[in-house]
Formats: structure tokens, C-alpha cells, sequence
């Protein structure tokens, strides 16, 4: 069974008056799709959690957001692993429909249940860096400024 966090209660009544019903009714939403989960707050907002962050929740002055942690593999394409897959929330209307969200609620705990990782990101390739040839040469121009 999951468990229910009081901070997650204090962080949801202290949010501004249009976010509360966004937040109350996400959470509903991530609890009934997945009962297992569990509620902590993660770099000072709400996150679900359940064999590792399933996604998480947070309320600003004029929005919402809320977004997977393994957003690329849950919603699919090219969403990047960040909190704001569904932009900015300042209405229910603004996100899909209960069905969409708790299919995808389902396809996050599945893959955290499974150990499924995100790629690793490849590594940058080093860009070449152009040198001056009076720098390069040991001798700029405006050395004399640099004494």
C-alpha cells in the first residue's frame, strides 16, 4: 500500500488558490494508477516514488508543472527528462484527460518495476578552439594592459 506524506498536504494547501485543485487532483491520479506509490518531497517539491522517482509535482505563483522522470521512454519522441512535459498548468483543462495520465502513470511504474535506465547521453564531441596567433605565439597584442 502507499503512503501518503503530511509535507505533500502542507505543500499543496500553501500553494496559491488556482494550483490546488491542478495538484489535489495529480496526486489522486498518480495514487489510483499506482497504489503502491509513495510520496516525498524532492528538492523542495512533491515526487512519487515507487523503485525509484516515477515523476513529480510543483506549483509557482502564475503555474504548474508536472512531468516523469523518465519522460522519454513514458510519453515517448524526444521529451527531455525534465519536469515540465505538459508546459504550464494553470487549469485542469491544460492537462489530458485522467485515462491518458494514468496510462502513463503505469507505463513509468512499469519500467521503474522492470529497472529500465534512461540512455546515458552521449558525450560531446570537443569542438576545436581557434588561438589567436599573437596569443598562441606568447606574445598578445595587450599584454602591456595585463601587467
Amino acid at each position: 500500500m502507499g503512503r501518503r506524506d503530511s509535507r505533500v498536504d502542507a505543500y499543496i494547501e500553501k500553494s496559491a488558490p488556482f494550483a490546488q485543485p491542478i495538484l489535489k487532483h495529480l496526486r489522486a491520479v498518480v495514487h489510483q494508477a499506482c497504489p503502491e506509490v509513495t510520496e516525498d518531497l524532492k528538492w523542495r517539491m512533491p515526487h512519487f516514488i515507487h523503485h525509484g522517482i516515477l515523476c513529480g509535482m510543483a506549483a509557482f505563483k502564475e503555474h504548474c508543472i508536472f512531468g516523469f522522470w523518465k519522460a522519454s521512454l513514458v510519453l515517448g519522441g524526444d521529451h527531455e527528462s525534465r519536469m515540465s512535459q505538459f508546459g504550464r498548468l494553470t487549469t485542469l483543462a491544460d492537462l489530458p484527460s485522467k485515462k491518458v495520465l494514468t496510462a502513463y502513470v503505469k507505463k513509468a511504474a512499469r519500467l521503474n518495476e522492470e529497472g529500465v535506465k534512461l540512455p546515458r547521453p552521449s558525450k560531446a564531441v570537443a569542438k576545436k578552439v581557434v588561438v589567436p596567433k599573437d596569443f598562441a605565439a606568447g606574445k598578445p597584442q595587450n599584454w602591456k594592459y595585463l601587467k
